[in-house]
């Protein structure tokens, strides 16, 4: 539930603020790139790209194995991803 709760709030910051809210949220944990391809592999990952369609169509560089999610639409998705999991939302 605080797991869930916590997705739900990061998703919002996206919807209303974007990736600049985002970033200045004291409150929401950050990794490096570095500390994310150390995590690649692990089946307990899941990586959702949150960019808007277009970003996302127009760009050269993804994350191999991201899932592509609109984040205007949260609340078609948020709560398909397994509790246990650790989920990263990105946006650029």
């Amino acid at each position: 539930m605080k797991k869930r709760l916590f997705i739900e709030a990061l998703l919002i910051f996206f919807m209303v603020g974007g990736c600049t809210l985002f970033a200045k949220s004291a409150e929401a944990p950050r990794m490096t790139k570095d500390e994310l391809k150390a995590m690649l592999g692990n089946p307990d990952l899941v990586i959702i790209d949150v960019r808007t369609q277009r970003d996302w169509t127009e760009s050269d560089s993804k994350i191999k194995g991201a899932l592509r999610e609109d984040p205007e639409a949260v609340g078609s998705w948020a709560n398909k991803y397994p509790k246990g999991n650790s989920i990263v939302l990105y946006c650029a």
